[in-house]
């Protein structure tokens, strides 16, 4: 009982699946997808193989039509079944059993496709649509627009609980099991806020990363610095040692030092950090590096 949307983004061809429910886990029930070939959204007494299954035969070059229709139509069970398809060329289908639990349907749109059922209202899924067809920037947020259109409509009848978001390359040539990102939030008492807390997170980690990629490979240490700057607020250990690195190798010792004696005051580990970095050749193994990543005594 819940509510999501499948969708294919028209400019990068990208793949996902945002699914919100009063349920623990709706991720691990809702969501399938595989990179240039299709997402899955199966829900309302979910028949959970609809997932995979959807996913092979969309593999064998089914549009999602057909293999919805193909599905639901050796499913006993079809008229408690909700789904929701959209295949790599964007096309989308939905099913809503007529005994799905009011209020339950589903709009089709171009590459998309949003289904709801058990709402408080049966505005939730047209909301969904205008919302998502409205929504500007990456396809991550293009889904949560919708999922908050959904909650401003009344949402899930008995509340809210848990919130997934999986999205998928449009490139068919990577393996089936790489997403480009997959977030979940379990159980909490606003999970559309907690799970655009943990996209800002992703978001700036994947910038982090590719940031500390260049400064490792011998790029300028004073550029990583300004780049790193805007997360230096996160209080995230990981992206704070990362600066850590970019000052050492910049020569500011004491500030480098210094930042990670304050880690070390969170997490006794991170004493031996710079040390064990070198020993695995991810950082140079340079005394005066190590030095400057060793806290201050």
């Amino acid at each position: 009982m819940t509510y999501s949307i499948v969708a294919r983004d028209r400019d990068t061809g990208q793949l996902g699946v945002a699914v919100q429910s009063k349920y623990f886990s709706v991720g691990s029930v809702v969501s399938w997808a595989e990179p240039g070939v299709g997402a899955v959204a199966t829900q309302s007494t979910a028949e959970i193989s609809h997932g995979p299954r959807g996913l092979e035969l969309m593999r064998q070059g089914r549009s999602a039509a057909e293999v919805l229709a193909e599905l639901t139509a050796a499913d006993e069970l079809r008229e408690s079944r909700q789904v929701g398809m959209v295949d790599a060329n964007g096309g989308a289908a939905s099913h809503t059993g007529q005994g799905c639990i009011a209020a339950a349907g589903h709009v089709v749109g171009d590459g998309y496709s949003c289904q709801a059922n058990l709402m408080l209202r049966d505005s939730v899924w047209g909301a969904m649509a205008g919302a998502y067809e409205s929504a500007h920037g990456e396809l991550p947020e293009r889904l949560l627009a919708a999922l908050d259109a959904a909650e401003n409509e009344g949402g899930d009848l008995r509340g809210r609980q848990s919130v997934a978001l999986l999205v998928v390359s449009g490139d068919r040539s990577l393996p089936a099991w790489q997403n480009e990102m997959e977030l979940r939030v379990e159980d909490h008492p606003d999970p559309l806020g907690e799970i655009r807390r943990l996209l800002g997170l992703r978001r700036a980690f994947d910038r982090v990363d590719a940031v500390e990629e260049v400064l490792l490979k011998g790029g300028d240490p004073a550029t990583a610095l300004r780049e790193l700057e805007p997360f230096a607020d996160l209080g995230d250990p990981n992206i704070d040692f990362t600066r850590a690195i970019g000052l050492a190798m910049a020569g500011r010792v004491e500030e480098a030092r210094a930042l990670v004696t304050r880690l070390v005051a969170i997490a006794p580990g991170w004493a031996v950090a710079g040390r064990r970095f070198a020993d695995a050749g991810v950082i140079p193994d340079d005394p005066t590096l190590v030095a400057a990543l060793t806290p201050a005594r």
